[in-house]
């Protein structure tokens, strides 16, 4: 196997010429990735120095650095680079190997985010509405709490099927329920356990997900992610969608190299992003929507984070931002009187604040986050190439 490998100035040149030849690769390159203590001029390492990871045909990059010139931040870098041009990084005593991506032969948009609830699939139901204008449009969406098998949301589920769902032992607030209910377009569900580092899953059935929405033959498929972790289909348009800073953790630099477009929900360090890759990048606020008029009527509204409810049509009563916490709602839920309880499709919407509600004889709305963002529709249809 060919190797391109990263070497440092805080290495004296014979030591690593003598460790390159000792590899069990053909080294074609080598980059000089920092440090001058010992380097005097004019080193000889055996193999060319370049420029690039891509500036040589190889096959895996090698990592003969060490600390200070890369420490763990800088070596997530180079990782995230070899990974996004399908080489395997390696070093003393680690290996990443570069994601696999399955063809898929429709037109596609995913929408991966850095991690939980930074927007995802609110940004995935905003383009799956978006496209549904025109088009004929099926949701992929997998999920730590999918279905055993592919399952299809044909049209938006009611609150009455969602309780009656949580009651049979099944995770009532998936996500593809939230995309059918809302987005309301045919949605599969679909599940995935684990996650590495570059968002690959250590098992999922969105192949067989991704199987049953070709057979339907719409005109754009929209595979959504789930956390961190990137469904593992070979895509036209890839979205990040990113809180915070989107390169310096782990390996989200990866994340930015293979997508199409960043959307940041929140602060994120732009520059860093465009240091990287000159990809659009589009800044969204998050609002929540109710899914029907609320008409002045007494409030509670529960969400999974800090979602501002001043703009609510509503006498807003409550506001509890604990569906991810079972205890702390149901202590919430204790002192709550209200006509109506808006909730957020997430976490124990269902089976703790719909079955509350019910209880007591309260309305259930639920509430969408709107996805405000000019720029993005008119970066995302310039970019889908889908015919209308």
């Amino acid at each position: 196997m060919r190797a391109v490998a990263l070497i440092d100035g805080e290495h004296y040149a014979p030591v690593v010429r003598e460790a390159l030849a000792a590899l069990p690769y053909d080294v074609v390159g080598a980059i000089l990735v920092g440090g001058t203590e010992k380097i005097r001029g004019g080193e000889e390492y055996g193999v060319p120095l370049v420029q690039s990871l891509d500036a040589v045909e190889a096959d895996v990059v090698f990592d003969l650095s060490d600390e200070p010139v890369l420490g763990p931040r800088r070596r997530f870098l180079w990782a995230s680079r070899a990974l996004a041009l399908g080489l395997p990084y390696v070093g003393a005593d680690f290996r990443f190997e570069p994601p696999a991506y399955e063809s898929f032969p429709l037109p596609s948009v995913a929408v991966i985010g850095t991690g939980k609830r930074v927007g995802k699939t609110a940004v995935t139901g905003h383009v799956a509405r978006l496209l549904a204008r025109d088009r004929d449009v099926v949701v992929v969406s997998m999920g730590r709490g999918g279905p055993r098998d592919p399952e299809i949301a044909e049209t938006p589920p009611t609150i009455e099927e969602l309780v009656a769902l949580a009651r049979s032992g099944r995770h009532a607030a998936s996500d593809y329920l939230e995309t059918a209910a809302l987005a309301r377009v045919p949605t599969i569900g679909c599940r995935r356990a684990g996650g590495g580092l570059a968002g690959v899953t250590v098992s999922s059935n969105v192949r067989e997900g991704a199987l049953l929405a070709a057979a339907r033959h719409p005109d754009v498929v929209v595979f959504d992610g789930s956390g961190a972790a990137i469904p593992p289909i070979e895509v036209d348009l890839r979205i990040l969608v990113t809180r915070g800073d989107a390169v310096h953790e782990g390996l989200d630099a990866y994340r930015v190299l293979v997508s199409d477009l960043v959307v940041f929900t929140g602060d994120g360090d732009e520059d860093a992003v465009r240091e990287l890759t000159d990809v659009p990048i589009v800044r969204a606020e998050l609002r929540l929507e109710p899914a029907e008029p609320l008409a002045g009527r007494r409030v509670a509204v529960f969400t999974t984070g800090p979602a501002p409810t001043e703009h609510l049509d509503a006498e807003v009563v409550a506001v509890s931002r604990n569906l991810a916490n079972r205890r702390a709602l149901r202590e919430d839920l204790q002192t709550i009187e209200a006509e109506v309880y808006l909730v957020e499709l997430k976490a124990a919407a269902i089976d703790v604040v719909a079955e509350a509600a019910l209880a007591r004889g309260a309305h259930v709305v639920l509430a969408d986050n709107e996805v405000v963002a000019p720029e993005l529709d008119e970066a995302l249809l310039g970019r889908i190439g889908v015919p209308a």
